[in-house]
């Protein structure tokens, strides 16, 4: 595809983190105008938020990368840090506890505060994917379907070039904003404070668990060699995890349908 939006000789500007940065500037508008909606959540606390957890998402995503080949990276730091490359899964997992840390000390409700950022994760990962097509990396195995992609050009990080594969980034981009459609839906309608981003765990963890089959990059690290990837494993704990909380959560509300901004 086309790894290099602008090419201006010594000055390039990657169509990877430009998506990223399209992801990034939604993401802090709703993250704003939801926020002080619901939260009264200050301009100041957005932006300061953000930047944790830009900080944590990018070390997280690396230190996951570094052990998807660490006999690869050991030799070579900079080109993990100034690659491309992420781990979602470790960037979400830096990122979270990261968001938990700034609720608390900045006295943000919590529960409410997840349910907004569950809308901000997926608007910067939709994004994000959309970039990943560009770059070529992500990419699907071989497949003779109608709506296979062809990679073409040698800076993209797609393997093999001018074959036809999967195009799991636009498979899971597309997922993603279907996800985020329904937690939109969901959000006029929740039971309880907190469903959002369960909802948002739950639905990731499904799709990114059957996605993964459809992808191709066996780098990025099997527990069952063609079977179980990392990710996979991941998303089974995730989506565990989530649904018990989901019923606990759940229990414990009086929230009712429709009054999800009048009730603490």
């Amino acid at each position: 595809m086309h790894p290099i939006l602008i090419d201006f000789g010594s000055i390039k500007i990657y169509t990877y983190g430009f998506m990223i940065a399209v992801g990034v500037a939604c993401g802090v508008a709703y993250l704003f105008v939801q926020g002080k909606k619901e939260v009264k959540l200050t301009f100041d606390q957005a932006n300061n938020l953000f930047l944790v957890i830009f900080a944590a998402a990018f070390i997280g995503g690396k230190v996951f990368l570094f052990f998807e080949d660490p006999s690869r990276y050991a030799h070579n730091l900079k080109q993990l840090v100034t690659g491309s490359g992420f781990v979602f899964y470790g960037s979400f997992l830096f990122a979270v506890p990261t968001m938990l840390w700034f609720f608390s000390r900045n006295k943000l409700p919590v529960y409410r505060m997840l349910d907004i950022m569950a809308v901000v994760t997926c608007l910067v990962h939709m994004f994000g994917r959309v970039g990943c097509f560009m770059a070529g990396c992500c990419y699907g195995k071989p497949t003779m379907a109608f709506f296979s992609v062809t990679f073409t050009n040698p800076a993209c990080q797609a393997k093999p070039l001018n074959t036809p594969l999967y195009p799991t980034q636009l498979m899971e981009a597309g997922y993603i904003l279907l996800v985020l459609l329904a937690l939109l839906w969901v959000r006029e309608r929740k039971q309880f404070h907190g469903q959002l981003f369960l909802l948002y765990l739950m639905l990731y963890a499904t799709g990114r668990f059957v996605l993964e089959y459809f992808r191709g990059d066996s780098s990025r690290g099997f527990i069952i060699d063609g079977y179980l990837s990392h990710s996979q494993l991941i998303s089974v704990a995730l989506f565990f995890a989530a649904t018990l909380f989901y019923s606990r959560w759940r229990r414990g509300s009086t929230l009712r349908p429709g009054k999800s901004r009048t009730k603490n």
